[in-house]
């Protein structure tokens, strides 16, 4: 759909320099670009670049606002400006609404309107799906899952009962959500290990995004929590009685135990590995392939912590320079 470019700088908060009423209509990068693309630059070493491109308006920096040669979109966070431009576009595309022939969809299921069912998606009974929420084709959406509006749930997606999604959810292909946490208790006598009760429910709040294949267990008897505006990449696994803020970021691979408390604004690198019962502090930075050990606690916003056991980026290079001074002794 082709929006204007005046349209585009109301929606983004940009100031337009040049035609208002031209018209792009997706975005790409500056060496793929056409005519009917929007790029952006946030160096001022590539604005030449830019502007010689065949885009149809480029959304750049402060640097760029005396510049000629195409309709520029000036913010101060181009990179942003630019994420929101792309959303911008895909909101307009019109979605196709309704259910597939082969889906299977319980008769006590609740869907509100322009719900979008794909191909061979199973909802169970007493289900609910908010508005213009679109479930992908082969997924499974157990008995009493709730999803909230404007959802986009990808291909064999699988939601066990228990399970709440709130608004504007993205889940990808493959992701497990809200199965058995790893819970069992050992008879000394037999040593044989028996399950122990995971009865819990996963809550997952506005605007979070989790990654293709990743798993996130409900709570053994009370609850899961990924909190508002979190994104979790692709195969990372969150165990059971967790609790995530808001605005977490985890990239892949990593893995989290049981009863873990993640703080707001939290980031994980990829392959990190964390202990039961650790709780990280507001704002902790996890170097990728750090391990955090059981029942820790970090702390300190902005620190960075590395290694196994994880400590502060600082101690963890001395210690590693003064290894390096012993080999050579």
């Amino acid at each position: 759909m082709k929006r204007s470019l005046q349209e585009i700088a109301d929606a983004i908060a940009a100031r337009l320099k040049g035609n208002g009423s031209a018209e792009v209509s997706g975005v790409a990068s500056i060496a793929s670009a056409n005519g009917h693309d929007l790029v952006f630059v946030e160096d001022e070493k590539f604005l030449s670049q830019a502007l010689q491109s065949g885009a149809g308006a480029v959304i750049a920096g402060e640097f760029a606002a005396h510049s000629e040669g195409k309709p520029l979109l000036i913010s101060s966070h181009p990179r942003l400006a630019f994420a929101r431009a792309a959303r911008f576009f895909e909101d307009g595309k019109p979605g196709h609404t309704g259910i597939h022939a082969t889906a299977l969809v319980h008769r006590s299921a609740k869907l509100a309107a322009s719900v979008s069912v794909e191909e061979r998606a199973l909802i169970a009974e007493h289900a609910e799906i908010g508005v213009n929420t679109r479930i992908g084709a082969g997924c499974v959406i157990g008995r009493g899952v709730k999803i909230g509006p404007n959802c986009e749930i990808y291909p064999n997606v699988t939601i066990y009962s228990g399970t709440t999604l709130a608004e504007r959810v993205i889940v990808h292909a493959g992701a497990v959500l809200g199965s058995d946490g790893f819970g069992y208790v050992r008879d000394s006598k037999t040593g044989r290990y028996e399950k122990f009760p995971q009865i819990g429910r996963l809550v997952i709040e506005d605007d979070v995004e989790i990654g293709a294949n990743t798993t996130i267990d409900r709570g053994a008897l009370d609850e899961t929590r990924i909190g508002r505006g979190t994104k979790i990449d692709n195969l990372v696994h969150i165990g059971h009685n967790c609790r995530l803020g808001r605005n977490v970021v985890i990239a892949a691979q990593t893995g989290i135990s049981g009863s873990v408390v993640i703080e707001n604004d939290v980031v994980l690198g990829g392959q990190v590995g964390i202990g039961d019962h650790v709780r990280l502090e507001e704002g902790v930075i996890v170097g990728s392939q750090g391990g955090v050990l059981t029942s820790k606690i970090l702390r300190g916003r902005g620190v960075v912590f590395w290694g196994t056991p994880a400590r502060p980026l600082k101690e963890y290079l001395k210690q590693l320079a003064a290894l390096a001074r012993l080999r050579k002794k």
